[in-house]
């Protein structure tokens, strides 16, 4: 039993791999399963999975975050000229080096993105004193472990962070499942039945270790807008997962699948709150993931190549390897993700 928990959710893996875990169901990527996902490189053909960073544009899609922004300018020592198409010369005379070098303000989740386990957490109560109490995966609590913006040490997850995904290694067999070629541009909350139903007819098997992943078409409408995104357009279109359908999110649990990806924001739609396991929630799919089972999230990869190859080949299974940036403390990251076959 955790130090941190009296009570764990139910159906939770909390403690299942150590009562300081932080790595959730990426334990069940062992060596061996890595062997057998590397199996399905037959071609050496890849395929980047990552939007441009810029992509989708402005913050209509999601208010609350915006695009990278290049930094103030700064200069080299003893120089007063811009660190960017730097001419040596003035600063040495007869040097013939010529550098650039840049600052990037960006939101870690604003385009092609993983969440760490310190991205959502529930009210629970985990210390068993009758109270639910703000908690995130495997007992971690905010001013403890996920710091806040008044901490006198700074803010940051000192537990959880996305740091523990890059040094784990986000790599293994990825499954794909077409939506679009299913359902096309409709807006579709796909329920077990559903799910089951595009399982049977695209012949797909997901295994314990699997990365799941999903194409709805949302990638090539954000890149076809160009940067200038019509989020009531976007959000009324394209498939999502029913988190709100007990049935999704038992197969989530009993598949074995170490993380969830799509090409659109959320996996599941973000609006809206109803009941769900635990009491009313806005993202119930990003709960029984993050909080419970230790389940990552991906959001916003660029999907439509890859799906259109892997069906012209008759696939579904690949080799993926997805790490974030290796940064401390960071709730979730920008990613450059590479799909092999």
């Amino acid at each position: 039993m955790a130090k941190r928990w009296v009570n764990r959710p139910n159906g939770s893996t909390w403690g299942d791999w150590g009562e300081d875990d932080q790595r959730g169901r990426m334990n069940l990527v062992t060596a061996e399963r890595r062997l057998a996902a590397a199996a399905e490189i037959r071609e050496g053909a890849c395929f980047c999975l990552s939007m441009p960073l810029d992509m989708p544009g402005g913050n209509a899609v999601n208010p609350k975050r915006y695009p990278p922004k290049f930094g103030t300018v700064f200069h080299p020592p003893d120089s007063n000229h811009p660190y960017y198409n730097m001419d040596w010369n003035a600063v040495q005379e007869g040097n013939m080096d010529v550098s650039s070098d840049e600052s990037v303000t960006l939101h870690s989740q604003y385009s092609t993105q993983w969440d760490s386990f310190a991205h959502v957490g529930s009210r629970f109560d985990a210390d068993g004193d009758g109270e639910a109490e703000m908690v995130y995966y495997n007992g971690y609590t905010p001013g403890d472990h996920i710091k806040g913006p008044d901490d006198p040490d700074g803010m940051g997850a000192r537990a959880l962070g996305v740091e523990n995904m890059a040094v784990g290694g986000m790599q293994g067999r990825g499954v794909m499942v077409d939506f679009h070629r299913h359902f096309g541009d409709e807006r579709v909350v796909v329920d077990y039945s559903m799910l089951m139903d595009v399982f049977e007819k695209d012949e797909i098997t997901v295994e314990e270790g699997d990365f799941f992943l999903f194409h709805t078409g949302w990638d090539d409408m954000i890149l076809e807008m160009a940067g200038d995104p019509d989020a009531e357009k976007l959000h009324a279109s394209g498939a999502v997962l029913d988190g709100y359908d007990p049935k999704v999110l038992q197969w989530i649990t009993d598949s074995g699948v170490v993380a969830l990806i799509s090409d659109n924001m959320a996996v599941e739609s973000s609006h809206g709150y109803g009941d769900t396991q635990g009491g009313c929630s806005r993202l119930p799919l990003h709960r029984h993931c993050l909080f419970r089972l230790g389940v990552h999230l991906g959001e916003i990869w660029y999907l439509s190549e890859l799906a259109a190859a892997l069906h012209q080949r008759g696939r579904s299974r690949f080799f993926l390897t997805a790490p974030p940036l290796r940064m401390p403390g960071a709730v979730g990251s920008p990613a450059t993700p590479i799909a092999t076959i």
